[in-house]
């Protein structure tokens, strides 16, 4: 499903799941709903301003203990903003991508730890290959903001934009019309 797109059956409705316990019997998980676009909204920049801020904390940290190459640039401040936001955004619209998903909170906590280790692969070329003066500690760092934007938007954002109730107003988004 598209953002903003209502042609789904249940847009609102982040789905159930059941889960084997160990006696073998399935127990169900709560149904998660979206809040309305308007929470989202604010959830959305709440998720892409703690990710930047965390990023840029991380950062200062590892200018402040490993003295990178000034021509490192992704330890520059511009780089690591720029990154953040994208992909923070990008990691918003595939969360609310996956609304029509059974489970999508699950879903989509698994495939962001996919994309995660993926965005290893990149730090680990880096420092390998040396470029523009990086090494093992520059990859490392990367890395350790890549794990901080991760577990902000695996638990900042579903826990604002998700509700176990479903809204009294079906649609609070809407205008109001005396037609």
């Amino acid at each position: 499903m598209v953002p903003g797109n209502a042609t789904s059956t249940a847009p609102d409705r982040l789905g159930t799941s059941g889960q084997q316990a160990s006696n073998g019997a399935v127990v169900e998980e709560p149904a998660r709903y979206l809040e309305s676009k308007r929470v989202l909204w604010g959830a959305a920049v709440l998720t892409v301003a703690a990710a930047v801020v965390a990023v840029l904390a991380v950062r200062e940290v590892a200018v402040r203990v490993i003295h990178p190459d000034p021509a490192f640039t992704p330890l520059t401040p511009g780089s690591p903003i720029v990154g953040t936001v994208v992909c923070t955004i990008l990691a918003i619209y595939v969360f609310v991508g996956m609304v029509s998903y059974p489970n999508p909170v699950r879903t989509w906590c698994r495939v962001s730890a996919v994309v995660l280790i993926l965005s290893f692969v990149p730090c680990a070329l880096l420092a390998i290959a040396h470029i523009m003066g990086g090494g093992w500690p520059e990859a490392c760092a990367l890395m350790t903001m890549h794990i901080v934007v991760w577990a902000i938007c695996v638990t900042l954002l579903p826990s604002l934009a998700t509700t176990k109730h479903p809204r009294k107003n079906q649609d609070p988004d809407r205008p109001l019309s005396i037609i």
